[in-house]
């Protein structure tokens, strides 16, 4: 199994290129099924999560190909909708093909989808948003069975703003004859990367970033080749280990926008962050004073995905800091590691109550899913003597080459296997 061994304690500088973001990236390639003609994916992150989908795609009888950072894909071969078990399990975003198989090919056969086990995740959202969509949807043995022969247009609302039944509802719609209205959306930035690419296609998507989506059937869609958006959670991560360590990196290819809420929080700390151009420059030197309250939300709200990640900064501020997790509810189930390391973190139900301390100490600890394995890396790059990050898995599910990062940025990380 593979490890990460760190030997914290030094000042992170120099520059960081923020690659395509893997939660864009994974939908985007669920939708490069609705045409037949070749698409390419330009700055396609290798990530163990897209590496899965590629996998899952191939299994329809999609035509893969790499060549450098460029994704090759031809789906005109692509006859079926089934995804196996073995396959759906090793990835939650699977759930994403259910709407582009349905409109692809009319029926779906789908295992339900894995990922990382962060709490309950329920697709029920999903297939309340096929069902009012026409589609017959029969749960089965573990297994997803939907037919969308009489497939209908439909204005429909969410229970909850579902990022994944969002997507999701879009490609499965975009071929339905007439318009489609979905209320109640979530509006994070991924779901306008989705409308953006599907657009660029050749569908009729508006209002993505908003609460109402609408999408205006179309016959056909048509090949293309595109550039997902910068990943927003990774760049966090960075930054905040930046912040921790004190140092000074300059992030590029970065849209801020997307980054309001982590630097609203950020600049309550002893760091001086700043933008030009896209770029955005940190500068981080001394302990910072206690956070913020934080409350994770949906976008535009603080990300439940930079959690973990901000809880591990919280550790080592001088005062106590309060975070409230709202989205997943074993979110800090990360925090035992947290405590071999020296952090006085107390958790009531969905609150955790840190107490700062001036050091951490290097330990042995685990990656219990992705954003919590991202957290104990910076924990280690801070701590006293050495820290061996095990399960890294799970890591570089989201992380593209995060050892190689950091060591570029001063720090000693080595990844062994």
């Amino acid at each position: 199994m593979s490890k990460y061994i760190i030997n914290g304690g030094k000042r992170l500088v120099g520059q960081v290129e923020v690659p395509s973001a893997k939660n864009a990236v994974l939908p985007i390639l669920a939708g490069c099924i609705l045409t037949d003609e070749q698409v390419v994916i330009h700055k396609c992150p290798k990530l163990r999560d897209v590496d899965n989908m590629l996998k899952i795609l191939q299994g329809l009888g999609c035509i893969i190909e790499r060549e450098g950072t460029d994704v090759i894909i031809n789906s005109s071969n692509v006859s079926h909708g089934i995804v196996s078990h073995d396959l759906a399990q090793e990835l939650r975003s699977s759930i994403f093909l259910l709407g582009s198989i349905l409109a692809r090919i009319g029926k779906a056969d789908m295992a339900y989808p894995g990922g990382c086990e962060i709490g309950l995740r329920p697709i029920d959202i999903h297939l309340e948003g096929l069902k009012a969509l026409n589609i017959e949807v029969i749960e089965d043995g573990g297994h997803i069975y939907c037919d969308a022969s009489n497939i209908k247009a439909s204005d429909l609302i969410l229970d909850l703003p579902s990022v994944g039944a969002t997507e999701n509802l879009m490609m499965a719609a975009v071929f339905a004859k007439g318009k489609t209205i979905i209320r109640n959306v979530a509006r994070e930035p991924e779901i306008a990367d989705l409308q953006d690419f599907l657009n660029s296609m050749g569908a009729k998507i508006r209002g993505a970033g908003s609460g109402v989506i609408v999408i205006e059937g179309v016959k056909s869609l048509h090949g293309v080749e595109y550039t997902p958006m910068p990943d927003r959670i990774a760049a966090g991560s960075y930054i905040i280990s930046t912040v921790m360590c004190g140092g000074d990196v300059e992030f590029n290819n970065i849209i801020p926008e997307h980054l309001r809420s982590l630097v609203s929080k950020l600049s309550k700390t002893a760091c001086n962050i700043s933008v030009k151009n896209g770029i955005m420059k940190v500068r981080s030197n001394g302990r910072h004073p206690r956070l913020p309250k934080i409350d994770t939300m949906y976008y535009p709200g603080f990300p439940t995905d930079l959690q973990s990640q901000i809880t591990a900064l919280a550790t080592i501020c001088d005062g106590t800091s309060i975070i409230t997790e709202n989205i997943f509810e074993t979110r800090f189930k990360q925090i035992s590691e947290f405590r071999k390391m020296g952090a006085k973190v107390e958790v009531k139900g969905r609150t955790a109550i840190i107490e700062g301390v001036s050091r951490l100490s290097g330990a042995e600890v685990t990656a219990e899913d992705l954003r919590g394995g991202a957290s104990l890396v910076s924990m280690g790059l801070f701590a006293d003597r050495t820290t061996i990050v095990s399960d890294i898995y799970h890591i570089e599910r989201g992380y593209e080459g995060m050892d190689v990062i950091y060591t570029s940025l001063g720090a000693s990380i080595v990844r062994q296997d």
